[in-house]
């Protein structure tokens, strides 16, 4: 591959009397060219700026739109017109040797304009040409042969693997790096590698003592269930988890030992047993942490990879001996397109349409229930921070032969607030002309509306009644109507308020609240390690502490990783809040040369019956 580094850069130093020749001009000119596409290449990078459509005209053309494309070396390739092209006519066509094939673009000068050399010489051309025109040239390779070019997420992202089989291979990724208190996502990607009519399962346990689910609790269940892909298909699943904000710079998301299985159609495939994929913990927002480290990206790890052609689609072929037909032509969606700053407006449009801000951790109590046609979907408006208020609309459908004395329930809601004493209000909420406001305003009233309808026909006069399911966390609205009415579906503005119980109000702040390790009581190997999960009971999940109590014990990480010493004993292992040292359990690690599982299981089976400290007494 040619050298196509544009960089020191140089430029003429002029002076009186100093003479020109062509390679005084041609440094000029590439001067200011090679600037130009450096910076191109370093704010836009490499991709489609606008156009370049592929599409199959029939069964054996295609038509390639026009439009702009600036490939890795910053420089502007321009399709001025759309082409319509035979696909046996392009180049690369004849050195195909598979069924699914790139359809790339890559930057071509050609010299144009012939004219009379007037000072050339015997030995010289009679003719050189006059100008340099900047085209293009699209071509076909083997879509295994093309090179996708240099990932930054290789560097800022980091992969476990969590099975492989002859038919799927599945990952576990994630950022290296994470803020403290912010949100963060791990993703478990599964990939299909064959053509196989095979249906996948895969259920595992991560524990993740240095984070928060959304669920409250310090791990993630896994489970999928009977997925079946295409092959090269890929199935994701976003496992969001926010990061406690505590000491230390180093944590750890743990597969928890044997807790991992896979099936291709019941039969068992190989899975990884367990991990620690380690992350360290910043201090800093997620902006300045992906500014920082994509700015780290140094010009030559930018120049690994030779980015001088652009792929525009992909193409699924049918081939014979002697013929082919197109089957397919697919869209390329990784690192197509180029956002530019003049379409920022344009796209923040458009993306109002699709996106919603809500704080996945906002509201943790509050279960996502599937709503059908008939049932009324509540949607929560909470603007205060107050944990124990909560509002909301809801919507009771009518029907179209809505009758005085008929009445109509809306389905079960759940308020967010927990099981409990909850009192729940509803009001209808209807718009009416305000004369001092000379618009439209919005009202609510509470109670029966019957006895404002003199004042405002439009009201709807129903009596409603609310019951609350104190053990679910839930409500459900009725409403009788008190005349007929041509409204399909009334509108109700709900307020949930939770009421302390007297335990409650009496007791210490931290009267009820404890802490047990999930596994008390390990048989371990010398020099293996083991993580102490922890199981908060009546608190909120807080920052938690891990320390031996004698010295020799081993080591405990900040995070619960604990580390059997060589030689064989019991070993205590002390688990305390850090903000309420006063709540706090201990764990035990019998650590034998000779441990096995059965070990580990006959001491799982006696953990009702807990380890009791007995002190040395000299007799």
């Amino acid at each position: 591959m040619a050298s196509n580094q544009i960089y020191p850069f140089e430029r003429n130093r002029y002076y009186p009397g100093k003479m020109l020749t062509t390679a005084d001009f041609q440094a000029e000119q590439s001067y200011h060219i090679n600037k130009l596409r450096f910076i191109n290449s370093l704010m836009y990078g490499a991709g489609i700026v606008c156009g370049c459509s592929v599409v199959n005209l029939d069964d054996l053309s295609i038509l390639v739109e026009s439009g702009v494309v600036i490939d890795g070396d910053g420089r502007e390739i321009i399709i001025d017109s759309s082409l319509v092209q035979k696909l046996s006519a392009i180049e690369g066509f004849d050195d195909l040797t598979s069924n699914k094939v790139s359809l790339c673009v890559r930057y071509k000068e050609k010299d144009i304009h012939s004219v009379y050399a007037v000072s050339h010489k015997e030995s010289d051309q009679e003719y050189e040409y006059n100008r340099i025109s900047e085209g293009y040239e699209i071509f076909l390779v083997d879509s295994d042969e093309f090179d996708e070019g240099f990932e930054m997420e290789s560097e800022f992202l980091q992969k476990e693997t969590l099975f492989s089989g002859p038919n799927y291979e599945g990952s576990l990724i994630m950022p290296a790096i994470v803020c403290k208190d912010n949100n963060v996502k791990a993703k478990v990607e599964i990939r299909k590698l064959t053509d196989a009519d095979v249906k996948l399962t895969y259920n595992a346990i991560l524990d993740i003592p240095n984070f928060t689910s959304a669920d409250g609790l310090q791990q993630i269940d896994i489970n999928i269930d009977d997925i079946e892909l295409s092959k090269d298909g890929v199935y994701n699943l976003d496992l969001w988890m926010k990061v406690q904000n505590q000491a230390g710079i180093e944590g750890n998301v743990i597969l928890r030992s044997g807790s991992a299985t896979a099936f291709e159609n019941d039969k068992a495939i190989s899975v990884e047993n367990s991990f620690a994929m380690k992350v360290r913990l910043a201090d800093e927002t997620p902006y300045s942490l992906i500014r920082r480290e994509l700015g780290k990206l140094s010009l030559e790890m930018r120049r690994v990879v030779d980015a001088s052609a652009i792929k525009l689609a992909e193409i699924d072929l049918m081939r014979t001996e002697s013929a082919y037909v197109i089957e397919n032509i697919r869209e390329v969606k990784k690192n197509q397109y180029i956002e530019l700053p003049g379409q920022v407006a344009l796209k923040n449009r458009y993306l109002e349409f699709f996106e919603k801000h809500v704080d996945i951790f906002a509201d943790k109590n509050s279960n996502s229930m599937e709503q059908t046609a008939t049932v009324p979907v509540a949607r929560d408006y909470r603007a205060s921070e107050l944990k124990n208020v909560a509002t909301g609309i809801l919507e009771i459908p009518l029907g179209r032969d809505a009758r005085a004395g008929d009445i109509r329930y809306s389905g079960e809601i759940t308020h967010g607030l927990g099981a409990g004493n909850v009192y729940v209000s509803i009001g209808y909420e209807y718009l009416s002309q305000d004369q001092a406001l000379g618009a439209n305003a919005k009202s609510t009233v509470y109670g029966n509306p019957e006895l404002f309808s003199r004042q405002n026909h439009q009201l709807v006069d129903a009596e409603t009644a609310v019951r609350v399911l104190n053990d679910k966390g839930s409500f459900v609205v009725a409403a009788k109507l008190l005349r007929d009415v041509d409204y399909l579906v009334l509108t109700y503005r709900w307020v949930a308020i939770k009421f302390p119980t007297g335990e409650e109000l009496e007791a210490a702040d931290y009267y009820g609240k404890t802490i047990t390790a999930k596994t008390p009581t390990v048989v371990m190997r010398p020099r293996e390690s083991y993580y102490f999960g922890v199981e908060f009971n009546n608190m909120e999940p807080c920052s938690i502490t891990y320390e031996l109590t004698a010295p020799g014990s081993g080591e405990v990480t900040t995070d619960g990783v604990y580390t059997a010493p060589a030689k064989e004993g019991v070993y205590e292992v002390r688990i305390y809040c850090s903000d309420m040292p006063m709540v706090c359990t201990y764990a035990y690690a019998i650590v034998k040369a000779t441990a096995t599982a059965d070990d580990a299981g006959s001491i799982e089976e006696q953990e009702k019956e807990p380890i009791v400290k007995i002190p040395d007494i000299n007799l």
